[in-house]
């Protein structure tokens, strides 16, 4: 029978956030497979937690997948973790989880932080549809391609970025959605946690002179949506003359011109039989 692969979410910044269920997932595991090995040492360290460890990052994940799948296939337990929040989100692990999918090892979650799920809880931005768009490409063509795409997105959207790229990534979404609604929400969970509420042309001014430190969460107001130009009632009397030229009883015309219109359909009715 074969093991199960446990995708354990670990404290962005507070130590205090880690769960119960988190830590005896960890004591119970046979082995842990770590994004970076001295990053969750401290981390198990703090708890006294002792496991063996294998590092599964970007750069070996093609070549330790498989090794981790086929421990999990002879009947050992194993708990992902990500240097911090939940592993396989804008990360590696999602590679190693679709693998034990396909393998059909069972895999568990156990939850906890999630970096851009809590930065949209504290930014005061819209949150009843969003779109997570992890990390932009480092590549500057990719890069502006990607954001060109995102130009008429009415959704608020959720983008991770590096303090040493924000300068650079702030002048192209400038430059590309305009001067929308942003916040910069840093350090979440730790000491120098920030909520920076601007607009995008203030912060790529600002920080291309001010360098902002920590882990960044960008969260900006999506594009207004179209609004369809209001159709007079002269032009609705028009539009269901026209259908009921083409077929339709003038009742349904007058019902269909209303429906694209927003005009009453006795309206559009009373002038299309007097013509």
């Amino acid at each position: 029978m074969s093991g199960i692969l446990y995708v354990v979410g670990t404290p962005i910044g507070n130590l205090g956030d880690f769960s119960p269920r988190a830590l005896e997932t960890l004591e119970k595991c046979d082995f842990i497979a770590a994004e970076d090995t001295r990053v969750t040492l401290k981390l198990l360290n703090r708890f006294e937690i002792k496991k063996p460890m294998v590092s599964y990052f970007e750069h070996n994940r093609f070549e330790r997948g498989p090794m981790i799948a086929e421990r999990l296939l002879a009947g050992e337990n194993c708990a992902l973790v990500t240097d911090a929040g939940m592993p396989a989100i804008s990360d590696p692990g999602e590679d190693l989880v679709k693998l034990c999918i396909e393998k059909g090892i069972k895999v568990e979650s156990v939850p906890g932080p999630c970096a851009f799920a809590t930065a949209l809880a504290v930014s005061g931005m819209p949150s009843k549809r969003f779109t997570f768009e992890g990390f932009l490409p480092v590549e500057k063509s990719a890069r502006r391609e990607h954001i060109s795409w995102l130009v008429g997105e009415t959704r608020t959207m959720i983008f991770y970025e590096a303090p040493h790229k924000l300068s650079q990534t702030l002048s192209d979404l400038a430059a590309a959605l305009g001067d929308r609604e942003i916040a910069i929400v840093r350090e979440l969970t730790k000491i120098h946690e920030q909520v920076i509420k601007t607009t995008l042309c203030a912060a790529a001014e600002k920080y291309s002179k001010e360098d902002l430190k920590g882990e960044i969460v960008l969260i900006i107001k999506g594009a207004e949506p179209e609004t369809k130009e209001k159709m007079s009632l002269e032009q609705a009397v028009q539009y269901a003359k026209e259908l009921a030229e083409a077929g339709e009883s003038k009742t349904q015309a007058a019902k269909l011109a209303a429906k694209e219109s927003g005009l009453k359909k006795g309206d559009i009715y009373k002038l299309l039989t007097e013509e």
